[in-house]
């Protein structure tokens, strides 16, 4: 079958409100975004405040061109949640997980020449049901596959690998009757011509053929040299129809066991980030560029590896890992049956688990960057024997989808002791005293205290209060052992969240197990690389969060007073626990992890923010250091600045304007730290080797008194209809950043449409769909979306997207080509 994209031309409204207007709407799209924040919003800190309502959707399908017996699909990539699909008056889908897609058969069910509604129910309006911003709607983007009566289905193509030295492939389809295929392998690179391959094979009378073919000059795919090929199939059915259908692939070989993870053969060790589905300012609209800029900057920053946390990624996502070498674990629910939130998932996964397994099965299996699936984060139901036999299950199930990928699961170990005890345990009675009492005014303790967290969220609360080592000891408890062992030793790798000081004895102590940090403190790094360096059972360490993201509100924030006036409630909009914050700005923890993770030999310089030296910042056990890579302090002179230099060194010397401020040497972490009067000028971090040698230099240096407000784009052009970020930022001439400097912005766009503007900020109250902003640091982030129209405009040259943007004080605009074949995006 051949797809079309199916996004424009939709129009929404609130479900059952019949008098409102319908609005016309371009997919992905996320109706949460525009919904009033509100202190009675019952879903609070985990959806930022936000409102949650039910939306319906249309669109009219043409049937211009469709013959009696036409085959037609929909595929809707993610609808949240509890989604229905209607051809006009006529139920034809239901479909209760947010993060799974699925497919709507319309053949037969539309006339020739006569056209039908295609209406789509999508309910978010029970809360809560996240611990996080789910977003709402369709958010994910949707496909139209159609054909003649006989056909290859939609995900009826596999790739699997047999070997890489050299290169084997089996390719397996699946038709909707018996037939013949003729099968084509073609280099993914446009230019390269002609098939590595051409085979034809018989299918059979269930619409199933398979046939192995050998690639000899075939490259397999790796992180270093993501390789990808394309399998195009023409099948022709007994009756004589004809279609078509292409996959996209790359051959690669994952094994695991004692000699740890393994990949074409090779050991590789994951030095992951944990991501949520939204892409900041854009809510959770899975727009392309915006899922492959994500990708781009985690491995700008040193990671090797994402994990989806905690529902299935989206395709678009899978895509942009598999072009750029990015592995990926899919993860499939943050609850089984014990609810973490009232209206979460844990009604529906009993009946479901299967099929939403094979559905992320399904989406993933030619993605060479998916090496492992996990199965769950933080269920507590792997303590309880229940538990234990659907883990068990669920394992077994997976291995009979796909048995080429380990399955893990994400288990606290601690919290699974503390749940044990009935602490952070879901009830009925708990949950709706949550709900009738929460309020805005509720600090983090009385939450725990009085109306008793449950779940995940109960682990982070504690955590906040007691601090990140408090949480990794209780993981040492004896207990802790006894109330996973039995889960992990179902599991191909055992996942810790938060272990990492059981990682040597439970080595030891269990032979044979491969474990994975799949969720890890920023500062564990350093450790981490020490223990996996020798201990090939250790496979890797996903970092929480590798990009900050919307909800769990201020669960990785440091924040001061001047940017939050209060450290709980509405207002708050963020989790603040990213390496990069909300608008993708690499933050002092990134450099770190550069360097921690063993990339890079650095050094670099950070400096935590000059102007809230010895200032109270907000609690969070998921933050390191708030140091930013500046030496910007206007108005600070004379107060201390701590500086922070990620190197992997002997020794490191700092200087500031040619004066030798102190040296520190190495103690077992890639981070030295100084203290020292903040000074205008240069500031030098010089990193010497264990013989005296000078292995890196860095500079930061003052900006200059004038300012101005620059934009930079990630891409040089845009595609019609296709999305570009805009930087905007206080600089000095000389493009020296400004941190102290803020205003309030407003961006206006010719050429296309603004689809978000805004800051980082955690405590933010304006949002991002007014079209002014104000800076957070010096900076704010504009994505614009080029008209999908334009083309050249008459003599031969491109249509221009300009985004224009003012504080009152200064203005500044920026024109960028559109273009059929859009530029190569940075960063």
């Amino acid at each position: 079958m051949q797809a079309t994209d199916w996004n424009q031309g939709w129009h929404y409204r609130h479900l059952h409100e019949s008098k409102e207007p319908w609005k016309p709407v371009e997919l992905p799209h996320d109706a949460m975004l525009a919904e009033p924040r509100r202190a009675d919003a019952p879903s609070e800190a985990n959806s930022g405040w936000f409102v949650g309502r039910d939306y319906e959707y249309c669109k009219k399908l043409r049937a211009d061109g469709l013959r009696q017996h036409d085959s037609m699909i929909l595929e809707f990539e993610g609808v949240y949640q509890h989604s229905e699909v209607w051809l006009d008056d006529r139920r034809l889908s239901f479909h209760p997980y947010g993060y799974t897609g699925f497919f709507v058969d319309l053949s037969g069910k539309i006339r020739p020449g006569e056209p039908g509604v295609v209406r789509v129910v999508a309910r978010n309006a029970q809360q809560p049901n996240s611990r996080w911003y789910s977003g709402a709607g369709i958010y994910r983007p949707v496909a139209l596959w159609s054909a003649g009566p006989q056909y290859l289905y939609p995900d009826g193509i596999r790739v699997s690998t047999l070997g890489v030295n050299p290169c084997a492939i089996r390719v397996s389809l699946r038709a909707s009757s018996g037939g013949t295929a003729q099968v084509r392998i073609l280099c993914n690179n446009k230019d390269e011509s002609g098939p590595l391959a051409e085979v034809a094979v018989p299918v059979d009378f269930d619409g199933r053929a398979q046939v192995d073919i050998d690639l000899p000059s075939a490259q397999p795919w790796s992180p270093e040299s993501p390789t990808l090929y394309e399998c195009q199939v023409l099948f022709v059915s007994s009756s004589g129809c004809h279609d078509q259908a292409q996959a996209i692939f790359g051959i690669r070989t994952v094994a695991w066991g004692d000699q740890g993870l393994l990949i074409n053969g090779v050991r590789r060790i994951l030095k992951g980030a944990c991501v949520h589905h939204d892409n900041g300012v854009l809510g959770a609209c899975a727009w392309p560029e915006a899922e492959e800029r994500k990708v781009r900057l985690l491995k700008r920053n040193g990671y090797n590896a994402i994990r989806s946390a905690h529902n299935p990624c989206s395709k678009s996502l899978l895509a942009a890992c598999d072009r750029l070498g990015m592995l990926v674990l899919d993860e499939y629910a943050d609850q089984w049956y014990i609810h973490k939130t009232i209206h979460d998932y844990a009604e529906y996964l009993p009946k479901w688990w299967r099929r939403d397994l094979t559905d992320m099965v399904a989406k993933d299996f030619n993605h060479p960057s998916v090496i492992m699936y996990s199965i769950g984060n933080e269920v507590s139901e792997t303590a309880q024997s229940k538990g234990v036999e659907l883990t068990r299950r669920m394992v077994d199930f997976l291995h009979g989808q796909d048995a080429s990928r380990p399955v893990t699961c994400g288990v606290n170990i601690f919290f699974n002791f503390l749940s044990s005890i009935g602490l952070g345990v879901y009830s009925s009675k708990k949950a709706a005293k949550q709900v009738a009492h929460d309020g805005p005014k509720r600090s983090v303790s009385l939450s725990i205290k009085r109306h008793g967290s449950v779940g995940s969220r109960f682990f982070n609360e504690m955590a906040g209060i007691m601090g990140a080592d408090f949480m990794k000891r209780g993981a040492t408890l004896p207990s802790c052992d006894r109330l996973t062992r039995d889960a992990f030793a179902l599991m191909d790798v055992a996942g810790y969240n938060y272990g990492i000081k059981r990682y040597l004895q439970d080595l030891r102590r269990y032979p044979h197990r491969l474990i994975l940090g799949t969720e890890t403190f920023c500062s564990d790094a350093d450790e981490f690389m020490r223990l996996a360096s020798r201990c090939p059972r250790l496979i890797g360490d996903f970092v929480w969060a590798g990009m900050d993201y919307l909800g769990e509100v201020g669960v990785g924030a440091w924040e001061y007073r001047q940017e939050a006036p209060r450290f709980s409630g509405l207002g708050w909009l963020t989790a603040g626990s990213g390496r990069l914050d909300l608008t993708g700005r690499p933050l002092g923890e990134a450099l770190y992890t550069r360097v921690a993770l063993g990339g890079e030999t650095g050094p670099y310089l950070a400096v935590r923010p000059v102007n809230h030296s010895g200032e109270r910042h907000s609690p969070s056990a998921w933050k390191m250091t708030d140091a930013l890579d500046s030496w910007s302090w206007d108005g600070c002179e004379g107060r201390t600045a701590q500086v922070e230099v990620y190197a992997r060194a002997q020794e490191v010397v700092l200087m500031l304007n040619g004066r030798c401020l102190g040296r520190s040497r190495w103690r077992g972490s890639t981070r030295f730290r100084f203290s020292c009067p903040y000074e205008h000028g240069l500031l030098e971090a010089l990193a010497y080797d264990s013989s005296g040698g000078l292995i890196g230099r860095s500079r930061l240096r003052s900006a200059a008194p004038q300012t101005t407000v620059r934009l930079a784009a990630d891409r040089d052009s845009v595609r019609p209809g296709g999305l570009c970020f805009v930087r905007a930022r206080y600089t000095d001439q000389q493009g020296i950043d400004k941190p102290t400097v803020s205003g309030d912005l407003t961006a206006r766009v010719q050429g296309g449409r603004l689809l978000a503007f805004g800051c980082a900020a955690p405590y933010n109250p304006e949002g991002f769909l007014t079209g002014h902003t104000r800076t957070y640091y010096g900076q704010a982030l504009a994505v614009v979306q080029a008209d999908r129209s334009a083309g050249s405009d008459g003599s031969g040259g491109p249509m221009l997207l300009e985004i224009k943007v003012s504080d009152g004080r200064h203005r500044v605009s920026l024109r960028i080509p559109i273009r059929e074949q859009a530029g190569s995006p940075s960063i």
